[in-house]
């Protein structure tokens, strides 16, 4: 249940990073077609990382809540 927890919050952060712009080509001497395609690996993975580094306390909260309603 614990890795369920973690990987919901990885994909939350992973969706708010994308809405702060984290990962966007940028405009001058950008990475072109393959940044672009490779971006979502980016963001995913440092979602991940913020996640092991303790995260936001989404994980914790989802899980205990998880505990709860399975006894």
């Amino acid at each position: 249940m614990r890795d369920l927890a973690n990987e919901l919050e990885a994909t939350f952060l992973a969706e708010m990073l994308k809405s702060a712009g984290v990962g966007k080509s940028r405009e001058s001497m950008g990475g072109g077609a393959g940044e672009e395609q490779f971006s979502s690996f980016m963001v995913k993975a440092q979602a991940d990382q913020m996640v092991r580094a303790g995260g936001i306390g989404l994980a914790e909260s989802l899980f205990e809540s998880l505990k709860e309603s399975s006894k």
